[in-house]
């Protein structure tokens, strides 16, 4: 039997889940990306706790790769669905592109009223060089085994076929977008696809009108609200780094860092 007085406080996971979502790592001066291979551990400790009463899930993303997206929001639903535990996505400044693809695993989505969220569609980026490489009489040499190997080479000139098999292929990732949102939000969602799904993002304010969000508010005083001042917040988080380690990043880290810029300058911060 247990004694009233005795009772153990509720236990609270509270798992931050910053930066760009990347196959590859991040900048040993930020975050990090957020991918399956570094961040599924840290989701397996969240869910692992005993007694435990619910995961905070503090998102703060600009998007990235759809397949991690996919892979971090499916591992998230799989372990609440096991452990029968309540998920709880609370968005800072962004959850935006895959970031609200991880979000929607949640069971609710919390935002601040000036977060960005949303932008439910597929991007992709490149450059045309043929005109450079004219003009600085450069002669490009590339040989194929394949004739569709060297599918969109930004040293020639773009090629409508090619064109309209990446606007294909990015059509198909966007409907797995769609069946995820849908599936995850289903009847909250009260505006027309053709708007929510068309890419745009909104402030948290209103993604709460348009029911790409539930509610305003943040982890702390939500976790305060709900389960009293008693409650055990218990952080999850990776084991940093060594400081000298940290404070010299490599070529690759660089290049991370600046994808993972260009990735927030999109939603404009």
């Amino acid at each position: 039997m247990r004694i009233p007085f005795l009772r153990s406080p509720p236990r609270i996971a509270l798992l931050r889940l910053s930066g760009l979502i990347a196959a590859r790592g991040g900048s040993p001066l930020g975050a990090g990306a957020l991918n399956d291979a570094a961040t599924g551990p840290l989701i397996e400790r969240a869910f692992a706790l005993k007694r435990l009463t619910s995961v905070f899930l503090v998102i703060n993303s600009p998007g990235g790769s759809p397949v991690q997206s996919a892979l971090l929001a499916n591992r998230i639903r799989r372990l609440a669905e096991e452990k029968k535990v309540h998920v709880v996505a609370c968005v800072e400044d962004a959850a935006a592109s895959g970031g609200y693809w991880i979000a929607c695993a949640a069971d609710e989505i919390v935002v601040d009223p000036a977060s960005i969220i949303g932008s439910i569609g597929v991007i992709s980026a490149g450059f045309g060089l043929e005109g450079a490489m004219r003009r600085l009489g450069v002669e490009r040499r590339l040989r194929t085994a394949g004739g569709e190997k060297s599918f969109l080479d930004p040293f020639r000139p773009e090629d409508p076929t090619e064109v309209a098999r990446l606007e294909a292929l990015l059509a198909k990732l966007h409907d797995e977008f769609k069946t995820w949102v849908r599936a995850r939000r289903g009847a909250r969602l009260k505006e027309a696809e053709e708007a929510l799904f068309s890419g745009r993002f909104w402030t948290g304010r209103d993604a709460v009108a348009n029911g790409i969000a539930d509610a305003l508010g943040d982890a702390q005083g939500l976790i305060r609200q709900r389960f009293g001042k008693a409650a055990r917040i218990i952080p999850i988080g990776p084991r940093r780094p060594p400081i000298p380690f940290r404070w010299l990043p490599g070529v690759e880290q660089v290049a991370a860092a600046v994808e993972e810029r260009a990735a927030w300058a999109r939603l404009g911060l």
